[in-house]
């Protein structure tokens, strides 16, 4: 019996896990299992070495679906992902994207299929390199810029407040879940999740802003 897991790799506040999966089941997908990385840097770790990629690799069988957003989410860069798709493949699973309903399997034998499928997988990998490397790039030209007009670089502004990060510190302290945390500060789970996984470097956040 095939198994359809959505993969989700959060970076961003604007890229919620809660969102992924509603994009996911709006675009017709029915999900089994949500299978997620927090905070992992699409261009600095590769999906084997990420907690959830680890925990994927083990639950994906032949004849499961894998569910991802965009290929982006699959690989650090354009040898990462491409290399973890046709391994996938090959093992039977059939790997599917939200954004353009893109379907990449093994199962086709047409040389000429193949031939497609394999050019349009290395096209959508370059792409999404390219495209990761421009925002690092960018953030970089932020960097420099706030350096030469003196300014000190704060990085992105906190979406919680001094007050929700001392409830979110109090509750998880008293063993809360994430979800109790998340509907009694207004926050989203995934804000919560990572004050839970490095409360050090979210309030150090709050500092840099003043806040």
């Amino acid at each position: 019996m095939s198994h359809t897991i959505l993969y989700a790799r959060v970076s961003t506040a604007e890229q919620t896990l809660e969102h992924q999966e509603a994009q996911a089941r709006a675009a017709g997908f029915q999900i089994d299992e949500v299978i997620s990385d927090q905070g992992a840097s699409g261009v600095s770790t590769r999906l084997a070495e990420r907690p959830g990629g680890e925990r994927l690799n083990d639950r994906l069988r032949k004849g499961d679906i894998l569910v991802v957003r965009w290929v982006d989410r699959l690989g650090r860069n354009y040898q990462d992902v491409t290399d973890t798709i046709r391994e996938f493949m090959r093992r039977g699973v059939v790997i599917r994207t939200v954004i353009n309903n893109m379907t990449f399997d093994g199962s086709t034998t047409d040389p000429i299929q193949e031939a497609v499928r394999d050019a349009l997988i290395a096209f959508m990998a370059a792409t999404a390199q390219a495209q990761a490397e421009a925002t690092k790039e960018a953030q970089k030209a932020g960097i420099e810029a706030a350096k030469t007009n003196g300014k000190k670089y704060r990085g992105k502004k906190p979406s919680y407040s001094r007050t929700q990060f001392e409830t979110v510190r109090s509750m998880l302290g008293q063993e809360a879940g994430a979800t109790k945390v998340s509907n009694e500060t207004g926050l989203t789970r995934q804000t919560v999740l990572r004050i839970k996984n490095d409360p050090a470097a979210a309030e150090e956040a709050l500092e840099r802003w003043g806040l």
